[in-house]
């Protein structure tokens, strides 16, 4: 189980959310489109970042059959992008994101999104 879920195809952005969230001790697992997503996240993921600058990736439709799965509808998702893209960050809020930030934003928030996607173990959840 992985509890950071990208769907980024930008090879500096991912590569920059993996190093975090090594250093973090947090998993990740990349999605490639809206099977992967919904896959990973029944997997137990806990965030899903998207880079809604891409113009390969069909994160439209991923995100809105991640939000279809009522079992998943309350996953956080964030959208990150150029500041100057406001009609891809109006698309992404259509789609279902939870929040859409600039990528400046986005790199400085990650180490807390990261953090926020842990699960703290208890002790009776180490003995199963």
């Amino acid at each position: 189980m992985s509890p950071v879920i990208t769907l980024v195809d930008d090879l500096m952005f991912l590569s920059r959310i993996r190093e975090a969230a090594r250093g973090s001790g947090v998993g990740v697992r990349s999605a490639r489109n809206a099977t992967d997503l919904v896959g990973a996240a029944r997997d137990g993921g806990r965030l899903v970042l998207v880079d809604a600058d891409s113009a390969r990736l069909r994160w439209e439709e991923a995100v809105g059959a991640l939000r279809a799965e009522p079992s998943l509808a309350d996953l956080p998702v964030i959208a990150f992008l150029s500041h100057v893209r406001a009609d891809r960050a109006e698309a992404a809020r259509a789609a279902g994101c939870s929040r859409v930030l600039s990528r400046s934003a986005f790199v400085r928030e990650l180490p807390r999104l990261l953090a926020s996607a842990t699960v703290p173990v208890t002790l009776e959840e180490n003995h199963r």
